[in-house]
Parts: structure tokens; C-alpha cells; sequence
């Protein structure tokens, strides 16, 4: 049966440069060892195909094909973006300083939340470059998929962990009614919309059960909640992730690159940058 949108399926991959044939992602723990990456949860993972859970050139070519194992080369543009000149910021070195950061070129930061990279460092200035790491490199994934997930459990199970990042919940089904107990404090104020996503995505209707102390510290909450669901990941250097999949899985996230730190004095009320290890090729 040919995958189509909003499918659900199990695949496994490897994602390289095409470059040089860098392996800088996968879901293969051996391979994953043996090009040193990140230790993360490797193994298959379930998604659902046209929901930007993974990159969009993936999706595009994934719709259409049965289970089994593809070659697919994506150009930057359909992979992790072109480079874009206007993410990349001049920074003077005093605002590192006050941190107590001392900038070297290849240093990665998170900056209120976004990923960027110092580039150069010169005199008293930083150029840090707010791109995906692999903005403008074309790739090649090596897929395999495994099956098209038809069970409603698993699809919930998978539903969850990419939106929400739960994996730790309790689901009962009967019939089109699904009953989930969530182990995780979250805002009820996200309940219809999870709901609403569920029903869109898997025809079942929700019946979601926070745990007892969110709901209590909810019912003292007065503040607004912005949308808890994450928007789709698109394939651009507007997305700081590293990987094909969301944060849960590999190393990312997803929100528009902004300018981080402010040019002038009174606009200094952000959050101390996190100081993160240089990257490697093979990230």
C-alpha cells in the first residue's frame, strides 16, 4: 500500500553530507557509536507523514512509496535550508564578557532559545551565525521503512512523543474513544487543542487526564498560554534543529531565528546564553 499524507510510519535512517559522506544523524545506535554523535534514543521511530516531523524533502518523497529501503538526496533548499545572510550578527565581545563566555570560533550557544555558532572573532567583535549548522550543504538519507503503523495505540503512542514530547502515559482504547492518562504536568489549557489534533490525525476522540497537581496548580494559574503544540517544521535556517526529526528524538527544536542579543544597553534583559561544546563534522 503507497504511504500518503498523514500516514503514520515506522522508519530507520542515516542522514550524510553529500559532500564528503560526514554521517551526522541516524537512528542506528552502532552507527551512531561508531561516528561518535550524540548519545540520544536511537532505535526506529514512528511518525506521520506530512506533519513536519521530519524534513520536508523527506515527506515529499516518502508519499507515494511502499515499505522498503530508499536512497534519497535532498539539495539544501529541501533539506535544512540555504544560507541566509541576514541570521548571521556582528556582537561586541563585551556582551560574552559580561557572562563570563569566552567566544572561539566553532563555540555553539543557546541564545533565548535559538542555536547559532560563533564564527569569527575579532578585536572586539563576535560574528555568530544563527543558521542551521547544516544550512546550505546538500544531504543523503538512507531510509528504510518499515511498516505503515495502522494500530490506533501506537499511533497515539507516537502522536505524543513528537508533539508533545510524552513518553510516559497511559492509553486504553474502546472503540473510536481513546482514554489517556498523562504522567506529565503540562497546562490544561492545551487539552482541546491536543484533542482536536488526535481526532484530525487519528479519528479517535481523546479523553485526556492530567496528573492531580497540575490540575490543581492550574486552577491558581492566571497567566496566558501560548500554543503548546509546535508548528510544522519547515525545512529552512527559520528552524535551528540538526536533525530530520524534533528535539525528542535528535537535537532540536523549531522557532523563527530572531535577533538574540540586542544591540543597545537597554534592551539587556535576556536570559545568560548556555555554553555548549563546539561541533563536530558529524553534527
Amino acid at each position: 500500500m503507497p504511504i500518503k499524507a498523514n500516514d503514520f510510519v515506522e522508519i530507520e535512517y542515516t542522514g550524510k553530507l553529500k559532500e564528503d559522506g560526514t554521517i551526522f544523524d541516524t537512528t542506528d545506535a552502532d552507527v551512531a557509536k561508531s561516528h561518535e554523535l550524540p548519545k540520544a534514543n536511537y532505535g526506529p521511530v514512528v511518525v506521520c507523514v506530512g506533519q513536519g516531523q521530519v524534513l520536508k524533502g523527506l515527506e515529499e518523497q516518502l508519499i507515494g512509496k511502499e515499505p522498503g529501503t530508499y536512497t534519497v538526496e535532498l539539495v539544501a533548499d529541501k533539506a535544512f535550508g540555504k544560507k541566509n545572510a541576514k541570521l548571521i550578527q556582528m556582537v561586541p565581545a563585551s556582551k560574552f564578557k559580561a557572562q563570563k563566555i569566552q567566544p572561539v570560533v566553532g563555540l555553539q550557544l543557546n541564545i533565548d532559545g535559538m542555536i547559532c555558532t560563533v564564527r569569527q572573532v575579532t578585536g572586539g567583535r563576535v560574528m555568530v551565525d544563527f543558521n542551521h549548522p547544516l544550512a546550505g550543504r546538500d544531504v543523503v538519507y538512507e531510509i528504510k521503512v518499515n511498516k505503515i503503523v495502522t494500530d490506533k495505540k501506537e499511533q497515539l503512542t507516537a502522536l505524543l512523543a513528537m508533539l508533545l514530547n510524552i513518553k510516559d502515559s497511559t492509553i486504553s482504547l474502546e472503540g473510536n474513544k481513546a482514554k489517556i492518562s498523562l504522567k506529565q504536568e503540562m497546562p490544561e489549557q492545551i487539552i482541546p487543542e491536543l484533542q482536536k489534533k488526535i481526532k484530525e490525525l487519528t479519528g479517535l476522540d481523546a479523553d485526556i487526564k492530567l496528573p492531580a497537581k497540575a490540575k490543581q496548580d492550574e486552577a491558581f494559574a492566571d497567566q496566558p498560554t501560548k500554543s503548546a503544540l509546535p508548528a510544522r517544521a519547515e525545512s529552512s535556517a527559520d528552524q535551528p534543529t540538526k536533525s530530520a526529526l524534533p528535539a525528542e528524538s535528535r537535537p532540536a527544536g523549531e522557532q523563527k531565528a530572531k535577533p538574540a542579543l540586542p544591540e543597545k544597553e537597554a534592551e539587556e534583559k535576556k536570559e545568560k546564553p548556555e555554553e555548549k561544546k563546539p561541533p563536530t563534522p558529524s553534527q
